[in-house]
């Protein structure tokens, strides 16, 4: 099944444009009724499915929530950041490894939100670091729903090291 329209870089159109955007809009911390929330967390191998969550916004109304499995090596520092727009009706939640590519086997993942539908997302194999840049996915090794980012079994090639979601309040919300 294909991701929604819009929902992920296809190619670099608008819709591209406009989560850069609101991105920035998000985490620009002039404006930020809070500043970015950044937390650091264990990814841990063995094969078992992990999960690592946390909210954000007025009464913590947003919530970002990674679920993997991944095989091999050792524990590696992951970090999960929240964000939310000056007007509290967008955030962001980007989870990656600051060192840039994982050396875990993922079996699995998702990134999902809750308390808001995805306008963006991407999944990336290798994060930037130092002078290189971000590596995607190709796009038929995950799909974004409203609300989440996910692996596609069959297509995913095990290797993860960054997800990016920009999400708006969900209309219940508005």
């Amino acid at each position: 099944m294909a991701a929604p329209s819009g929902r992920r870089n296809g190619g670099g159109g608008a819709s591209l444009w406009a989560a850069l955007l609101l991105a920035a809009v998000a985490l620009r911390p002039a404006e930020a009724v809070s500043e970015p929330t950044t937390v650091a967390f264990d990814v841990r191998p063995g094969g078992v499915v992990h999960t690592f969550s946390q909210n954000v916004g007025p009464g913590d109304k947003y919530t970002c929530v990674f679920t993997y499995a991944s095989q091999g090596g050792t524990n590696e520092k992951w970090q999960m950041s929240l964000g939310t727009s000056e007007d509290q009706q967008h955030f962001t939640c980007t989870i990656w490894r600051p060192q840039g590519k994982s050396y875990l086997y993922f079996t699995q993942f998702k990134a999902e939100v809750r308390g808001a539908e995805i306008e963006y997302g991407m999944a990336y194999s290798k994060a930037a670091f130092e002078k290189e840049n971000d590596v995607p996915l190709k796009n038929e090794e995950f799909e974004v729903t409203k609300t989440a980012v996910t692996h596609r079994p069959g297509a995913f090639k095990a290797e993860l090291s960054k997800l990016v979601i920009v999400a708006k309040a969900a209309r219940s919300e508005l």
